[in-house]
C-alpha cells in the first residue's frame, strides 16, 4: 500500500514538473493558531468561499492530489501566519536567505515561482500572511506574473491598489501583534496571582479552566499514601510503582503525538483526526516525577520561575512531608556518566515493520544483538536478531541493486530507441511551440498597439488587460524554458546510473570482507531505513540509489523512465561520490 501511494505521488510530481497544471490555480486555506475565535479562521468556511469565487471567476482549479500537500487542488494547513524565523543566511552574489515556517506554504510558493501553476486563491491577505518576510515572497511572485486572487478583496494594478494591499498587510500583522499581546498580558497577570496555567498532574482533575483544579477522588488518596510511604525510606521507587499498580492507579488518559503525515494531512474544523486517549500504568519514572513535583504541596509557578502559593488548587501533602520525601530521594540518588556513547553499528536504522519500534543494539557473550520492545498488539514475531543475520540479508540486497549483464544489454537497447523517440517527439513539440510563440508575439503586439482603444471602449478593463498581458508573457517564458530540455542530459544520466551500478558491485565485494563499522557506513550511504517483519526485510534507499531500486517499474514505461532519471541526476552523482569515498583506492 505504501509503495503504491509513493508511486502515485511520484507520478503526480512528474505531472507537475511536466507542466500539466500551468494553466490552473490552487486554493490555499490557513487556520490560525493565534486567533481561534475568528469566523474567517474556519477551514470549512474558507474552502466554501474560495470555491464559490473560483466558480464565479471561471478559474480552473488543478485536480491535484498529493499526500501531505493538497487534495483536489486545495491546500490547507494549521499554522500561525505571524511567526517568522529571525535567522538569516548570507550567501554569495548578495543573496540573503531565511526560513519559511509553514511547510505547505513553502512548497506552494516554490512551485509558483517555477511556473508550475498559474496562480493561487486566498480568502484575504491575512490568510496568506501576517509577517513581512512572507509578504515579500508573495509580492515578488506577483511582480513575476503569478496571479494572486483574493476572495474578499480586489487590488487594482495601480499605485492605489498597491497602497490598498500595503494597508491590508499592515493591519493583518498588527492584528496578530495585538492578539498575541492581549493573550500574553492575560496569562502573565494570572500567573502573577498564583493561578496554575497548565494541566494539573495525576491526583487532580482538569474541569476546563485554570481557576479550579480539584482533587481526583479516585487517584488523590493513592498519591497521598505514596508520599507517606516514600518518606519512611523503606520503599524503593520500583516497589512504590508496583504497589501503585496493585492499588489500581493509572495515569490520566493522553493521546499520542500526531505523526508527520497526520500533521500535514487535511485539517478540518468539524472533522478532526480521532486519536484515542489511553491511560497507562505508572512506571519507575512516573513515581519519581510525582514525588518531586512541588505542585502537590500547593505551589504554582510564578512569572520569574519561582514557586508561589497557588490559587488554583489545595495542597495534597504538607511542606514537612514533601521535604522528608526529598531527603529520602537524595539518599538513594546515584548517577552513572559515560565519557562517550557506545558506537554500536546500525543504531536507529532497523525498525519493526508492524509497530514501527526501533531495534536497539546490545551485546551478549561477545555477539551483537538487536531487540525491539514492540507494542503488545504487534503481530511481528521477530523481537530480536543478531548482527550477522541482518548484515547478510542487507548484503543480498546490495547485490540485487546493481544491474545484471542482461539488464545492461536491455537498457542499452532501450536507451537508444527511446531517446530516438523522444528526439522525434521533441522536434514536433518545438515546431508547435514555435507556432505558438509566433501567435503570442502577435497578440502582445496587438495589445500594445491598441492599448488605449481597448481600454476606452471597455473591451478590456485595466485589470483584465494587465492580466492578459502577464499571462501571454508567462506563457512565452514557459515555451522558452521548454526548449532548453535536452536529450543529452538523459544520455549522461544513463551513463551515471550504469557507473553507480558498477560501483555497487565493487561495494558488494568489499562489504563481505568489511568490519562491522565499515558495513554500517556502507549501509547508511545506500539505505535510509530498514524494516523487518517475519524474516522479510523491506528497505528504503537514499535518494541517489532510488533510480536503481525502482528500475523495474521504470523499464516498464516507454519513455517516462528517462525523464525521471534526468530529474535525479544530481542525487545519483552525489551517491557515486559518497560510495566511492568508502571503498579502498
Amino acid at each position: 500500500m505504501i509503495n503504491r501511494q509513493n508511486k502515485k505521488d511520484n507520478n503526480t510530481l512528474s505531472d507537475i514538473r511536466a507542466g500539466k497544471y500551468r494553466d490552473c490555480y490552487l486554493i490555499y486555506n490557513r487556520k490560525s493558531t493565534d486567533d481561534t475565535d475568528n469566523q474567517k479562521n474556519s477551514i470549512k468556511y474558507q474552502k466554501a468561499e474560495n470555491a464559490r469565487f473560483a466558480f464565479r471567476e471561471h478559474l480552473a482549479i488543478a485536480s491535484l492530489n498529493l499526500e501531505g500537500f493538497a487534495t483536489e487542488g486545495i491546500v490547507s494547513e494549521r499554522h500561525s501566519g505571524f511567526k517568522e524565523d529571525i535567522e538569516l543566511t548570507f550567501g554569495k552574489g548578495n543573496t540573503v536567505q531565511y526560513r519559511v515556517e509553514r511547510p505547505k506554504f513553502h512548497r506552494l510558493v516554490e512551485w509558483l515561482s517555477k511556473g508550475y501553476f498559474r496562480g493561487v486563491i486566498f480568502l484575504c491577505w491575512d490568510r496568506a500572511s501576517r509577517n513581512k518576510g512572507d509578504d515579500t515572497i508573495l509580492r515578488k511572485l506577483m511582480k513575476a506574473g503569478i496571479d494572486m486572487r483574493f476572495t474578499l478583496a480586489q487590488y487594482d494594478k495601480t499605485s492605489s491598489g498597491e497602497l490598498h494591499m500595503d494597508i491590508d498587510g499592515m493591519f493583518a500583522e498588527h492584528h496578530s501583534r495585538v492578539t498575541r499581546e492581549k493573550v500574553m498580558i492575560a496569562l502573565r497577570n494570572k500567573r502573577e496571582q498564583g493561578y496554575w496555567m497548565h494541566r494539573a498532574p495525576v491526583g487532580y482533575l482538569n474541569p476546563g479552566g485554570m481557576e479550579h483544579k480539584p482533587f481526583d477522588p479516585v487517584r488523590a488518596p493513592i498519591i497521598k499514601r505514596l508520599f507517606e510511604m516514600a518518606a519512611t525510606g523503606e520503599w524503593s521507587l520500583a516497589d512504590l510503582a508496583r504497589w501503585a499498580v496493585e492499588q489500581g492507579l493509572t495515569m490520566p488518559p493522553v493521546r499520542r503525538p500526531r505523526t508527520a503525515e497526520e500533521i500535514l494531512a487535511e485539517e478540518e474544523d468539524d472533522v478532526r483526526l480521532e486519536i484515542e486517549a489511553i491511560s497507562h500504568v505508572p512506571t519507575f519514572n512516573s513515581i519519581h516525577k510525582i514525588l518531586t513535583n512541588p505542585f502537590y504541596k500547593g505551589m504554582a509557578l510564578g512569572n520569574d520561575g519561582t514557586r508561589i502559593p497557588s490559587l488554583s488548587h489545595e495542597a495534597m501533602v504538607s511542606e514537612e512531608l514533601f521535604g522528608r520525601v526529598q531527603e529520602q530521594l537524595r539518599k538513594r540518588r546515584k548517577s552513572a556518566h559515560y565519557k562517550q556513547l557506545l558506537n554500536h553499528p546500525l543504531r536507529r536504522l532497523v525498525y519493526c515493520a508492524v509497530c514501527g519500534r526501533v531495534y536497539t543494539p546490545y551485546s551478549r557473550k561477545g555477539i551483537m544483538y538487536y531487540g525491539a520492545r514492540c507494542d503488545k498488539s504487534c503481530a511481528n514475531s521477530i523481537k530480536s536478531f543478531n548482527f550477522d543475520f541482518i548484515t547478510a540479508t542487507v548484503g543480498d540486497l546490495i547485490g540485487r541493486l546493481s544491474f545484471t549483464d542482461q539488464e545492461l544489454e536491455e537498457i542499452d537497447a532501450r536507451a537508444s530507441t527511446d531517446i530516438a523517440v523522444l528526439d522525434a517527439q521533441r522536434l514536433t513539440q518545438l515546431e508547435a511551440a514555435e507556432r505558438r510563440k509566433k501567435k503570442i508575439r502577435e497578440d502582445l503586439a496587438y495589445l500594445n498597439a491598441n492599448r488605449l482603444v481597448l481600454l476606452k471602449t471597455g473591451a478590456y478593463s485595466p485589470e483584465k488587460f494587465a492580466s492578459e498581458e502577464a499571462a501571454l508573457n508567462h506563457e512565452l517564458a514557459a515555451l522558452r524554458d521548454a526548449e532548453e530540455v535536452s536529450d543529452v542530459s538523459m544520455q549522461e544520466t544513463m551513463k551515471e546510473v550504469v557507473r553507480l551500478s558498477e560501483l555497487l558491485k565493487e561495494a558488494a565485494t568489499y562489504y563481505n570482507l568489511a568490519n562491522p563499522q565499515e558495513k554500517d557506513r556502507i549501509i547508511r550511504v545506500i539505505f535510509s531505513e530498514l524494516t523487518l517483519s517475519e524474516n522479510t526485510l523491506e528497505y528504503k534507499c537514499t535518494k541517489g540509489f532510488q533510480a536503481l531500486a525502482s528500475r523495474f517499474v521504470a523499464l516498464g514505461a516507454p519513455t517516462g523512465w528517462l525523464s525521471e532519471l534526468a530529474a535525479q541526476k544530481e542525487y545519483i552523482t552525489s551517491a557515486i561520490h559518497e560510495l566511492a569515498a568508502l571503498l579502498p583506492a
